[in-house]
């Protein structure tokens, strides 16, 4: 199932031990290498703050109560997991990252990414338009499959802007529908209006 992260934040996670929740996701640990949620920081009354990240090799289920973990003492500290802490390190951020093509076409600024909530990696990544391009098209949905490269400003997509442009239109919505709201002169004729029956 894709999940949005900016759905995440703030998702409950409840601890089988507790019977109940514990805390709540205040934000996202992504590997910029592949893109993949590592971990999730919390936040609550029962989060100490040098151990209030979660692993998510420690969620046992997601779905829309929030995400199942067994225990508050799965939470670990930023220094526990060498491969979360090096990330850490990074200070990377997906969201806010500048996108633009190869040949230096701007396409906007990342304001969210979708995930696979069984792997928690990232499958796409949603940019918000400049100001003039918004007016036509304000956001853009890229495939992870379109990326290139990913630095600490910038993510480059190897597709050019009209090949993006040319996808989004083939799914396009055409309405089929009829509109009762047109007018007699357009041939719509409004049904009569009767009384209630004697």
């Amino acid at each position: 199932m894709l999940v949005a992260n900016s759905r995440l934040i703030g998702t409950p996670i409840l601890s089988v031990q507790a019977g109940g929740p514990i805390a709540r996701i205040a934000s996202s640990i992504v590997d910029p290498n592949d893109l993949k949620i590592l971990a999730f920081r919390l936040e609550g009354p029962l989060i100490d703050r040098n151990t209030n990240i979660l692993d998510v090799r420690s969620i046992r289920e997601y779905s829309n109560y929030g995400m199942v973990i067994d225990d508050i003492e799965e939470l670990v500290a930023p220094d526990d997991v060498i491969k979360i802490q090096q990330v850490l390190e990074l200070n990377f951020d997906l969201i806010g990252l500048r996108a633009k093509t190869k040949k230096g076409s701007k396409l906007g600024r990342v304001i969210d990414f979708t995930i696979t909530s069984e792997d928690f990696i990232t499958q796409q990544i949603i940019v918000r338009r400049p100001t003039i391009k918004a007016l036509v098209d304000p956001e853009l949905t890229i495939s992870r499959k379109e990326i290139v490269e990913i630095t600490d400003y910038e993510i480059i997509i190897k597709d050019e802007e009209k090949t993006i442009k040319a996808r989004a239109e083939k799914e396009d919505f055409v309405p089929n529908f009829v509109n009762p709201f047109r007018n007699q002169e357009k041939g719509f004729a409004p049904a009569e209006t009767k009384g209630p029956k004697d």
